[in-house]
């Protein structure tokens, strides 16, 4: 499919994470001192909201049970092998685009 905006650069500032819905699906945004990346947002482990959670550096935690996920890779900090799909953002002007089907 393509990019869709889903937020804007003010509504995820450095430091935070929120989740949005792309075709129904929940997609965690975070900015990471600047950079912005998108996640799936169901947790592998019990199914929590990742855009729920905090962002603490560049790992999303899962505000159920604490699992973190990296923001760039997906990848959970204690086992890399359990990690979240990722997507490719796009920043045009104060928008945030992400294609959640590439």
């Amino acid at each position: 499919m393509a990019f869709q905006k889903v937020a804007t650069l003010a509504e995820v500032p450095p430091g935070s994470v929120t989740e949005v819905m792309v075709d129904g699906n929940p997609v965690a945004v975070c900015n990471a001192g600047g950079r912005v990346h998108a996640l799936g947002g169901t947790c592998p482990h019990q199914g929590g909201p990742l855009g729920q959670g905090a962002l603490n550096g560049e790992l999303v935690t899962c505000p159920w049970h604490a699992w973190d996920f990296h923001c760039a890779t997906g990848e959970n900090d204690f086992d890399p092998t359990v990690r979240v799909e990722t997507y490719p953002v796009k920043i045009e002007g104060d928008d945030i685009l992400v294609d959640a089907d590439a």
